[in-house]
Order: C-alpha cells, then structure tokens, then sequence
C-alpha cells in the first residue's frame, strides 16, 4: 500500500437508480424533505448532511438493479415514522428494537422509495 494512502474512510456520494426520475425528485425533496442540490439530463443530487445522494437513471443493462440499503440515522424514529408516513411514505415495518447494546438500543423501520428500492430510518437510543 502506498505511503500516501491509508485507506477508505468517508462516502463521497451514494447512488441510487431510478427509472422515472422526475417521481423520485419529488418523493426524496418533497416526502423524504432531504435539501435538494442540482439535477442534469438523467440525474439529480442531494445533500445528506456533507454526503451527495445522486439518483440516476441506468445508463446501460448491468447497472439497472435496486440499490443498497440505505438508513437515515434520525434522533426520533418515532416522530420521524409519523411524519413521513403523514407524507405518504408506505413503512413495511414501524420502528421497532433490533439490537440492545451496552451504551444504546438500535431501532430501524424500513419503507421503500418511489422506484421500489428498500430505504429504512435508524436510531440509537442511549440507554
């Protein structure tokens, strides 16, 4: 390993594929409320707290899959559940413990995007 590089250590910008990107611009600024950046031909970015959130539309056959998981840490899974879910925003599950550790409790609620692709809130609440 060169002497200049140490490793990776921060995500630049996250990907998510799209195949109507006028529907997702709405749900992720408008449902989702994360601050919108710049949209060109067949992409649109937004801003998650320093991380870029690119949504795109396949560019060829091998990249048109859903995405990775994505988890939107929030401090109040609970307020936040109920306010997206005011919006529209469908949850395959409520915010519910998955883990109990020594210094907090990990909640998470899944709900999909727009375009079907798997999203979920996360929170750690100390204990």
């Amino acid at each position: 390993m060169s002497a200049d590089f140490k490793g990776l250590d921060r995500i630049g910008q996250i990907a998510i594929n799209v195949h109507d990107l006028a529907r997702a611009v709405t749900f992720y600024r408008e449902t989702l409320g994360i601050p919108f950046l710049f949209e060109v031909p067949g992409m649109a970015f937004f801003d998650c707290n320093g991380v870029r959130l690119m949504l795109g539309i396949p560019v060829r056959p091998e990249f048109d899959h859903l995405a990775s998981i994505l988890y939107y840490k929030v401090d109040n899974i609970e307020a936040a559940h109920e306010a997206l879910a005011s919006r529209g925003v469908s949850f395959t599950a409520k915010p519910h413990v998955v883990a109990r550790m020594p210094a907090f409790t990990l909640w998470l609620a899944e709900f999909s995007d727009s375009e079907g692709n798997l999203l979920a809130l996360m929170s750690e609440v100390p204990v």
